[in-house]
């Protein structure tokens, strides 16, 4: 295990990259200890909750749940033309397709810059400002010509855990971003990067930092929490895929599964015994959307490139053993990365090219498909849909098997030429979306459109007052 903290020279510990982000991390606090005082009120209250997360809170990759659904309500059915109210834009988290984990009013993501990778935290209550940012090692890997850490944070009990493209994941504290811990999966667990980079966002699962470093001896790793140190390593042999590990319990055991390079695994979370395998979704090139469970006994997963997805069942034996069996597949939910929403007993996801489609979990029988919002990446939401197009479009949509409903679509400003493959987010009735460097946040609580004359209205008269008193 190596020391990982930060320099106070504004260096990336390790090298001579001198740190871009100095002003942020060292003048600034300097100067405004108000904002950060503010901001440890926001996080002492959210550590309240149970392990430190509250009910609004998007602490994780796909949420506390890891299933891309946000439990909120009170949330606009439908949109404007011009879309949700925009209450603040941060232009400061670099190049990457990381997503925002959020705990409180504090946002954690990742970023490129200068050839170093960074864990940033930025202020949602207080127009999007960065607190912190801290590196956490040297670009190594080109990212397969889409540079940038693709990975979300996950923030527990006050911590922050996050994983780099080329392998370094680390421990840094949520308030300050001072490192506890890093290990690199290449250098110390013979991890193999897969071509587009690491990608997988880390699981917290209690005392422990579940991840797949990929290799002979080391596909899947089970790491204590708190110190790093190794618990078990499964020997599959299975390389990374692009996918995230979801903890399910079927037959009455306790599993991690993923989506390797190969195919589907189940992973017994008592030692690390590989229980299973089912690659028929699997392709030669990408793996990358986190698999599906529906809470009862079966699992869908699917991949793109032509090849579609299957739902499978791993039935326990009368002698312990798991076997696979497949209960249907389809080439219609040839889903790449835009990941997958199980709800109501059927199974929304956005099949290659750019159809979203709506299909039956239990038959795989399509209920409909429409292409309009374009290739996209999905989040559920008190009964409608998000759909972020990779071109920037954003579409809300009602979640019901009867048809395509369409209430309500905008297009992002301030679009970067490099396609929007960061999922959106919604935490405390704010819409997070993510396109490189600039970060976006709406307003999507029901009322919030009838406040935005009001503070317009605001506006006019303190610049009323101001002409008057100048006169």
């Amino acid at each position: 295990m190596t020391a990982f903290m930060r320099s106070g020279n504004g260096r990336v510990p390790g090298s001579s990259v001198q740190d871009p982000m100095n002003r942020v991390t060292t003048s600034r606090l300097s100067r405004s200890f108000k904002l950060v005082l503010a901001a440890a009120v926001s996080w002492l209250v959210l550590a309240a909750g149970a392990g430190g997360a509250l009910a609004a809170d998007w602490p994780c990759w796909r949420g506390p749940y890891r299933d891309g659904i946000c439990r909120e309500t009170g949330l606009l059915k439908e949109w404007p033309e011009e879309g949700p109210r925009l209450l603040w834009k941060c232009r400061e988290l670099g190049e990457g397709f990381s997503g925002p984990a959020i705990v409180g009013n504090m946002l954690y993501t990742m970023g490129q810059r200068n050839g170093v990778e960074w864990v940033i935290a930025v202020d949602c209550a207080h127009g999007g400002q960065v607190i912190w940012a801290t590196p956490i090692g040297p670009i190594r890997h080109s990212g397969g010509g889409q540079p940038g850490p693709r990975s979300t944070p996950a923030v527990h009990r006050g911590k922050v855990y996050a994983l780099g493209m080329n392998g370094d994941l680390v421990c840094l504290d949520a308030m300050s971003g001072a490192g506890d811990w890093h290990r690199n999966l290449v250098f110390e667990f013979a991890g193999r990067i897969p071509k587009y980079g690491y990608s997988e966002s880390v699981l917290i699962d209690g005392r422990w930092v579940v991840c797949t470093p990929g290799g002979p001896q080391c596909s899947m790793l089970a790491l204590w929490r708190l110190n790093s140190e190794k618990v078990w390593a499964c020997p599959a042999g299975d390389g990374a895929g692009y996918s995230s590990i979801i903890k399910v319990s079927i037959g009455g055991v306790h599993q991690y599964v993923q989506f390797t390079d190969t195919g589907l695994i189940g992973v017994q979370v008592r030692g690390g015994k590989l229980l299973w395998r089912y690659e028929k979704p699997s392709n030669d090139t990408a793996n990358c959307s986190t698999p599906v469970w529906n809470l009862r006994q079966t699992i869908f997963a699917a991949s793109g490139y032509g090849t579609g997805g299957g739902l499978v069942w791993p039935k326990r034996t009368p002698q312990g053993e798991f076997q696979p069996e497949e209960v249907y597949f389809t080439d219609k939910m040839q889903n790449h990365h835009g990941g997958m929403i199980a709800w109501d007993w059927h199974l929304y996801g956005c099949s290659n090219p750019s159809d979203l489609t709506c299909m039956d979990w239990k038959t795989g029988e399509v209920k409909w498909t429409d292409r309009s919002s374009g290739k996209c990446s999905l989040l559920f939401a008190d009964g409608m849909l998000i759909a972020r197009s990779e071109k920037g479009l954003v579409s809300l949509v009602e979640a019901t098997p009867e048809g395509f409903r369409l209430k309500g679509r905008f297009a992002q400003p301030e679009r970067t030429r490099r396609s929007t493959w960061t999922h959106p987010v919604i935490s405390g009735g704010r819409l997070f979306l993510r396109d490189q460097h600039l970060l976006l946040c709406y307003d999507l609580r029901e009322g919030s459109l009838e406040e935005k004359p009001k503070e317009e209205e605001k506006k006019r008269r303190r610049s009323r007052s101001r002409r008057t008193r100048d006169e």
